[in-house]
């Protein structure tokens, strides 16, 4: 009984430390490339240069869990006129007149138990960039931070004594 027992507790202790080891590993920060999108999509030039709002896109960060990925009718609104003969906004409206989603590649990861709340941030007055990285010079868009475990409490440590919006240390706040 107590070799089975030593047996399990072993076989329980690899496999969360192989899980420990995989979500640890799969983060390339720094890496400028960021993944391969279907269409080219500047924020240099979209946030950076023309003074674009996160918000604008990204129209849930305030009011969601999530921030969103804009439908490509959004794109239009501008791209049906603005740059409309450029070879990755004639891509952008093949996907418009097809009535297809444009298929981006996620960027920023997160372990599947983890739940971030971007309502939450924005309303404590998190700015975009405080996780995301200067976006504003980003060419390609690419994890910028880790957004692992000890990163996001590093913040949360930060914040304990804000007066108005005071982080949490409740591991409920994010793994539920």
């Amino acid at each position: 009984m107590k070799r089975a027992l030593a047996t399990a507790i072993v076989i329980l202790s690899l496999a969360t430390a192989t899980v420990a080891f995989t979500q640890s590993v799969g983060t390339r920060l720094g890496d400028a490339r960021g993944p391969q999108q279907p269409v080219l999509y500047s924020h240099k030039a979209h946030v950076g240069k023309l003074g674009m709002n996160c918000l604008y896109c990204h129209y849930g960060a305030d009011k969601s869990p999530v921030a969103n990925v804009p439908a490509v009718s959004l794109c239009m609104g501008c791209h049906k006129i603005s740059r409309a003969d450029k070879p990755e906004v004639m891509k952008l409206a093949g996907y418009y007149e097809r009535g297809e989603p444009v298929p981006w590649v996620k960027v920023n990861w997160l372990p599947e138990h983890v739940k971030f709340n971007h309502k939450r941030h924005f309303a404590a007055g998190v700015q975009c960039t405080e996780c995301h990285g200067p976006v504003q010079e980003m060419d390609v868009y690419y994890q910028y931070n880790s957004l692992k475990m000890g990163w996001c409490i590093e913040c949360h440590r930060r914040k304990l004594d804000d007066p108005k919006f005071p982080a949490s240390m409740d591991c409920l706040s994010c793994h539920h």
